[in-house]
This record gives structure tokens, sequence and C-alpha cells, in this order.
């Protein structure tokens, strides 16, 4: 069964930086875009990085832009997105998902599969 796993999660502070993982299985893991997508209490899932089968090409939110990398090991059948800088409005449950379309892209109908999430909770 396909499963997606995120883990990497935390409690820290405004400028810190936490790297979470995507741990995947059940699928081929280069046959696919992978992408990350956060929501908070009360607002709309939000797309906030995706990447290509074999980590060529990246699309990521603005919002994120330069302070998030994410980035992909197939053969460990892992995706990961680094946070650095991060500030209280990234506070969210982080999930990863698998894309369904040939080209990236941050809709959040082109996943077809999500993990559970992981929560990251940046606070003073």
């Amino acid at each position: 069964q396909v499963q997606l796993v995120e883990s990497g999660g935390g409690l820290v502070q405004p400028g810190d930086s936490l790297r979470l993982s995507c741990a995947a299985s059940g699928f081929t893991l280069e046959d696919y875009n992978i992408g990350w997508f956060r929501q908070a209490p009360g607002k709309e899932r939000e797309g906030v990085s995706c990447i290509s089968r074999y980590g060529g090409m990246t699309y990521s939110a603005d919002s994120v832009k330069g302070r998030f990398t994410i980035s992909r090991a197939n053969a460990k059948n892992t995706v990961y997105l680094q946070l650095n800088r991060l500030k209280t409005e990234d506070t969210a449950i982080y999930y990863c998902a698998r894309h369904w379309r040939p080209r990236c892209t941050l809709s959040a109908g082109d996943y077809d599969y999500w993990g559970q999430g992981t929560q990251v909770n940046v606070s003073s």
C-alpha cells in the first residue's frame, strides 16, 4: 500500500531551522514528483514546494522561497524539506504528498496520496 510518513517537526523559536523527512513506501518514488503542503489552524491548505522525479526542477511558494529547500534521496525512498530562518507564520501541520501530473504544481488536486502530517510550531 502507498504510504507517506512525515517526521522531523517540533517546537522551535523564530530564526531556528528544522529538517522534515517524508518516507515513502508502496510505490517507486522516482516515478513521481513529490510536494510539501502545510495547513495552519483555521486556514486553507497551502502548497509549499514540489520537486520533480529526479530533483532537476523545483517549484516553491513565494512565502518560503529562499528559506525552504526541498530535496530528495530516491535510493533512500525519502524526500526532505529543509526549513531555515523560521517565522511564527510558518506554524502549521506539514504534509508530503504524491503528485500525478508530469510537471510540478502546487495545486492540491494534482496530488493523490498524502501523509498524516508533522507539526511545526514556531513560537517565541
